[in-house]
């Protein structure tokens, strides 16, 4: 009896450590054939629509990978430059309805492809790990340009997260919208997966066995302590003031999170929950509202 418990605790045991790298690789890595590639033809719309011209812009990132973005300057510059940032599996290309709210009031706005995403380098993405430092590049970059003398940052989902991770690290955005951001990275994992499986209320106790495997394996193999994921951490160190936007029906991440990270900072945090909005989909279920509460907030009031 005993070597067979001995033996089923083993099976589940490497069956955990199997399911950990699964979840591990398959959370740090977009598949090839899941990489969107922003098409250029989308930039020449958006301009087109806007009166504003584009170009294509680089970077290089601190491990050497090359960042890549477009940025958009409109006809009359207000001074002020906007970084925006799209969520996973996405690119650039995911914020152009943005950038034409934007560039209609003449901010300048820069729309880069996170690493390991669009056309950036990399194949391993760390949900603001590595991307905070690229983001503090970015913003140094944007500060040089004709016509910007103010920083500012709107985010989608992990574009989100990344962002707040950024202001409360230091890099100098005068204000920030995030959309359905997540509170931790480690939350969300027990949320994401727990959704998908349909046993979101029980994901603590059931995924604890293979979760836990893949956040270590993440530091084994890849170098990455994903439990620092943290924009909680980071928003109770912002010093600039943070518009959260959550769809109440966000079944990818909770509207919860958001609840939680305006709580950590109610000072400088205001929240909007959107009635009938799934994942980032104000922009389309209240876009007349969306518009007024971004634009507001970038100018102050």
């Amino acid at each position: 009896m005993a070597k067979r418990v001995s033996l089923l605790a083993a099976v589940v045991a490497v069956l955990c450590a199997i399911a950990g790298v699964v979840l591990c690789e398959g959370g740090v890595m977009v598949p090839p054939q899941l990489r969107i590639v922003p098409s250029p033809k989308l930039a020449e719309f958006t301009a087109g629509q806007t009166g504003a011209t584009w170009r294509a812009a680089q970077i290089t990132a601190a491990d050497g990978i090359a960042l890549r973005a477009w940025l958009f300057q409109p006809r009359v510059a207000n001074g002020k430059g906007v970084i925006l940032l799209h969520g996973v599996v996405d690119s650039r290309q995911g914020t152009l309805g943005d950038a034409r709210i934007l560039l209609r009031q003449g901010y300048t706005v820069l729309t880069p492809d996170s690493r390991a995403h669009g056309e950036s380098g990399g194949v391993i993405m760390s949900y603001g790990l590595r991307e905070v430092d690229d983001v503090r590049r970015w913003a140094e970059w944007l500060a040089q340009q004709e016509g910007v003398r103010e920083l500012f940052g709107l985010g989608h989902s992990m574009g989100a997260s990344i962002l707040l991770q950024a202001v409360g690290a230091g890099v100098p955005l005068r204000a920030l919208v995030a959309d359905c951001p997540f509170v931790t990275f480690h939350d969300v994992a027990y949320d994401r997966i727990g959704g998908i499986l349909g046993i979101r209320p029980l994901a603590r106790l059931l995924l604890w066995p293979a979760i836990e495997p893949a956040f270590l394996y993440a530091r084994l193999r890849h170098g990455l302590n994903l439990y620092r994921a943290s924009p909680l951490d980071a928003i109770r160190h912002a010093r600039v003031p943070v518009l959260l936007i959550h769809g109440v029906e966000d079944a990818n991440i909770p509207v919860d999170h958001s609840r939680q990270l305006q709580a950590a900072n109610r000072r400088l945090a205001q929240l909007w929950e959107v009635p009938g909005a799934a994942h980032v989909a104000a922009i389309a279920t209240e876009p007349a509202e969306y518009e007024r509460r971004v634009l507001a907030w970038f100018n102050g009031k």
